[in-house]
């Protein structure tokens, strides 16, 4: 039986687990939370509670991590990667969720998968680092899939722009990539289906855009009043979302379309937030 070992079993990788789990396949995710835990088993997923002992890896055909990497590295190597190491000889498939970010700031220009690493901020240059240390153990040789701004049911600007929160910040030629959940759940699938070890992918629509303008258009879907726009340099926000604004690049999808034969569910915002509102409304 194909069995996936999912640590980290986040937002994306649950979306994966709703492809594959129709397939017959058999998934063993870990969480932390013993009520997240729980709600996993409902669906029919086998949930393990982690940090805390050896993982299953005997078990696994493929292997895929979402953990993101703390001050000190990749804290599922740190744990165990002698162990993975190990079973990198049986294991048919490996992936590893990285992130945009490492390409850094580009002024709006293009990236692709063959870009200088040279990220900005300290959380871009901790993923090029866990990157390098996953690619470094011993035979495993995973897939990278770099990661824009992710949204999807759930993770939608609606809820702001319906509670007035919203605020388009207006920061010029800024732009960002970004990708619907169920489109990285098919570009997984597809890897999955043709691996190619060690090979890295760009997980982005084919529509970077202006943040405001995201919201302007969710706000139109809505028929309410555009947000208010707040410059930049004036805007309250958390060091996480100003470190966003850090970095401004246009991130190019090629491969993932001409190597592993995707077709984008939602290639741009505008078919995204469509199909999140008729999912709230369906």
């Amino acid at each position: 039986m194909k069995t996936l070992l999912s640590i980290g079993h986040g937002y994306s990788a649950q979306a994966l687990a709703r492809v594959l789990l129709p397939q017959g396949w058999h998934i063993i995710a870990t969480t932390r939370s013993p009520e997240k835990a729980a709600a996993l088993r409902a669906q029919g997923v086998e949930a393990i509670l982690w940090p805390g002992g050896d993982l299953p890896l005997d078990r696994a055909t493929h292997l895929l991590s979402s953990v993101a990497p703390d001050a000190t590295g990749d804290p599922v190597l740190r744990a165990h990667g002698a162990q993975i190491a190990a079973a990198a000889p049986h294991l048919q498939w490996v992936g590893y969720l990285s992130t945009v970010g490492v390409y850094g700031d580009h002024q709006g220009g293009w990236v692709d998968e063959d870009t200088a690493l040279t990220p900005a901020t300290a959380r871009g240059q901790a993923r090029v680092a866990a990157e390098a240390d996953w690619q470094a153990v011993p035979g495993l040789a995973p897939h990278i899939f770099r990661l824009a701004g992710i949204y999807g049911p759930g993770r939608g600007p609606f809820e702001k722009v319906r509670d007035g929160s919203a605020r388009r910040i207006i920061k010029p030629g800024q732009v960002f990539s970004r990708i619907h959940v169920d489109d990285i759940a098919q570009v997984l699938a597809a890897s999955i289906a043709r691996p190619d070890p060690g090979r890295v992918y760009n997980v982005c629509d084919d529509d970077p855009a202006p943040p405001q303008d995201v919201l302007s258009h969710a706000a139109q879907l809505l028929g309410l009043p555009e947000p208010p726009a707040v410059p930049y340099d004036g805007a309250a926000m958390s060091p996480m979302a100003r470190s966003f604004y850090a970095e401004s690049k246009r991130v190019r999808n090629d491969r993932i379309k001409d190597e592993l034969g995707v077709r984008l569910i939602h290639p741009d915002y505008r078919a995204g937030l469509a199909a999140l509102l008729a999912g709230e409304t369906g």
